[in-house]
């Protein structure tokens, strides 16, 4: 799908705010309510527009120690690999995890609320996991930059 300037002005908008009205939104696109309706539906449809959400403090709940954890198979297995993914979803720990190249197979972003609460992570349920060869865990000092913001 191609973006005119107008959709793409559209989606840093919600992306900015995605609680405002269609008619807050025609006021600042000079467009109409009903061509703006129009349009954020065309964005659903298309699958540009994935989903609305509330972005939560992670500090206001207590999940503010966040880790790096650069995690390693035994094995390159399909099997291996399968299983490592089904299982590692289900770790409410852990916000995202990645399939990399290099030294390690995957990196985990894990946010608990102390080093107490990661041992116990670790100890738990991440080293119970099948096929885990070596883990290495990188703590956050401080957040420079978060955005869930896509600029075109």
């Amino acid at each position: 799908m191609t973006f005119d300037a107008i959709d793409k002005k559209l989606l840093k908008l919600l992306q900015s705010d995605s609680k405002q009205t269609t008619k807050e939104l025609s006021l600042k696109l000079n467009l109409s309510v009903t061509a703006v309706y129009e349009r954020i539906k065309k964005l659903e449809k298309e699958g540009i527009i994935d989903k609305y959400v509330a972005l939560v403090n992670k500090n206001k709940i207590e999940k503010g120690f966040v880790v790096f954890c650069h995690l390693k198979l035994l094995q390159h297995t399909k099997e291996f690999i399968n299983q490592f993914e089904k299982e590692v979803v289900q770790l409410t720990e852990v916000l995202e995890c990645f399939h990399v190249s290099g030294d390690y197979d995957y990196i985990l972003k894990v946010c608990v609320k102390d080093m107490e609460e990661y041992r116990e992570f670790m100890v738990t349920k991440l080293t119970t996991l099948q096929h885990i060869g070596s883990t290495h865990s990188t703590f956050m000092i401080g957040e420079v930059k978060n955005t869930t913001a896509f600029y075109m």
